[in-house]
């Protein structure tokens, strides 16, 4: 052995490859120690150890029974969400890949459970510091109540539990088609354990550093004002929008895609049925998404506007969307008419609680717009995005987090176990409040979207190494269904397996005039 050794020595070559390898040994150990030693610093830290973002959770025995069941029902509503994504990407999807798209979400729902159970949680909601928390892991050590909610600890996990499967399940939309299942699962964790917990504790976890930012002894001090976001515009939606871009970026367009500045535009989904009453879903489903996040059934008047504002945001958005693509190709188009008021209700869920019904409807006829440039954008740069996840969770919800610091009225306080409290108010620019809420949400949005992405991009980058990113040019030609799962979605006799090859070409050559001009 060493003499074949030192034979291959002596070889230019060999030697190159011999002492590449030996430096990569060392610098991925150096990585992984100093990697290693960055988290153990961040979580090692005590809830006092940091001037910066230190906080521990305040704790209460008291439990509302009213609030509890309030939290609940709505996380219950926030849940259902789930069967409104699986109708919605499904309908928007080639038939060939129905199962596909409805056992990912499946999958990512179980999986996400069980995650954020063991450690998401945790990071997210357990006391710590600025960047992350170390508290209740596996659920241990769990109180009656969570802090002063005056809800009950397991209602609490179980309602911020929905919103995390919800982040994990709009990532999947922008990389329907051409996903190995297995690279589905690695991702999945990712996002599910470590993304969207980690990131949301610096805007919602104990001491998170955006949400205690513009106070004494905090980043910004001198701002004057936190980052806010009331149900998750970015926290949610703007994170699984950019997860869900870095993912369209990494696996590349699907084969035979033809985009609209090549003579193309976005092949139909094939059962638009089914997606129209998954987005309606969807918007049933935000009832419990906004109005739950007051986490008290006794703030009636908050509940209240927030639930009229999520409404009338949804019905601006899908008609702005519906009129602006018509005035462009005179027809009636009914996939932007969902994602235009799904934008309307992404944009309304950061401001709703402190805007009133005028903001609303400006906040969601907006954000209609926004869905349909955010398509086209991505036409343009020739990234598909079968379902529209990031112009309507991406884009939107930057405009929503950026809305709140215009359009809050200055009326309306905080959210409390027992009703507002209105001691502190949020005035946003257009109400004589300044400019400093509105740089706040400035700084917060641009923050969360940049590291989102950033991260999202190196996780992609290392699962596409594996090879278990993409399907295979054979398997994404036979189709999801039976290449990953063995099975069709529908019985030979109402159309077939939903497997085979349909050429792609043949689809964008022979669209409908709005599909061909708009690339809607």
């Amino acid at each position: 052995m060493i003499t074949e050794f030192r034979t291959r020595m002596r070889e230019a070559d060999q030697r190159k490859l011999f002492w590449g390898l030996v430096a990569a040994k060392f610098t991925g150990v150096g990585l992984a120690l100093g990697g290693g030693y960055w988290i153990t610093s961040l979580i090692g830290q005590s809830a006092g150890a940091s001037t910066i973002g230190k906080a521990a959770v305040k704790m209460t025995e008291t439990v509302s029974a009213v609030n509890t069941v309030w939290v609940l029902v709505t996380a219950f509503l926030v849940f259902f969400m789930q069967a409104g994504f699986m109708f919605l990407e499904a309908g928007f999807a080639r038939q060939r890949e129905t199962v596909n798209v409805l056992l990912e979400c499946i999958f990512d729902t179980c999986l996400c459970g069980l995650l954020f159970w063991a450690f998401g949680f945790a990071f997210m909601f357990g006391s710590g510091n600025g960047w992350i928390g170390h508290e209740f892991f596996f659920l241990n050590a769990a109180p009656k109540a969570y802090g002063t909610t005056g809800v009950s600890f397991m209602a609490f996990f179980l309602f911020q539990l929905a919103f995390a499967d919800t982040c994990s399940t709009v990532t999947s939309g922008a990389m329907v088609g051409r996903t190995g299942f297995v690279g589905d699962i690695w991702y999945s964790i990712a996002v599910s354990g470590f993304i969207y917990p980690i990131l949301g504790h610096w805007v919602w976890g104990p001491g998170g550093w955006l949400g205690n930012m513009g106070s004494a002894g905090n980043y910004f001090e001198s701002l004057g004002v936190p980052f806010r976001d009331f149900a998750g515009s970015t926290v949610v939606h703007s994170v699984g929008g950019f997860i869900s871009l870095a993912g369209a970026i990494a696996l590349g367009p699907r084969l035979g895609r033809k985009f609209k500045r090549d003579g193309g535009g976005m092949p139909p989904g094939h059962d638009l049925t089914i997606a129209a009453i998954g987005g309606v879903f969807l918007w049933f489903g935000w009832y419990g998404f906004n109005p739950g996040s007051t986490l008290s059934a006794l703030d009636w008047e908050g509940i209240g506007r927030v639930a009229t504002n999520t409404t009338l945001a949804a019905c601006a958005g899908g008609m702005t969307a519906i009129f602006w693509v018509y005035f462009k190709i005179k027809k009636w188009d009914m996939g932007i008419s969902i994602n235009g008021f799904l934008g309307g209700l992404v944009a309304i869920t950061a401001p709703c609680y402190w805007v009133n019904g005028f903001g609303s409807v400006v906040i969601g006829g907006i954000a209609g717009i926004v869905v349909v440039l955010g398509v086209d954008l991505l036409e343009y740069l020739r990234i598909d995005d079968p379902i529209g996840a990031f112009p309507v969770h991406g884009m939107a919800g930057i405009w929503g987090t950026l809305s709140l610091g215009l359009f809050a009225t200055g009326k309306f306080g905080l959210a409390g176990p027992e009703g507002a409290d209105t001691t502190t108010t949020v005035k946003g620019l257009f109400y004589g409040g300044g400019g400093k809420q509105l740089l706040a949400q400035t700084i917060g949005s641009v923050v969360m979207c940049v590291a989102t992405f950033a991260i999202a991009a190196a996780v992609f980058k290392l699962i596409n190494l594996t090879g278990k990113l993409r399907v295979s040019e054979e398997g994404e030609l036979e189709g999801l269904d039976i290449h990953e799962h063995g099975s069709g979605a529908y019985h030979p006799e109402f159309g077939g397996p939903g497997g085979g090859f349909v050429d792609m070409t043949t689809i964008t050559s022979s669209m409908s005039p709005l599909r061909d001009k708009s690339g809607v």
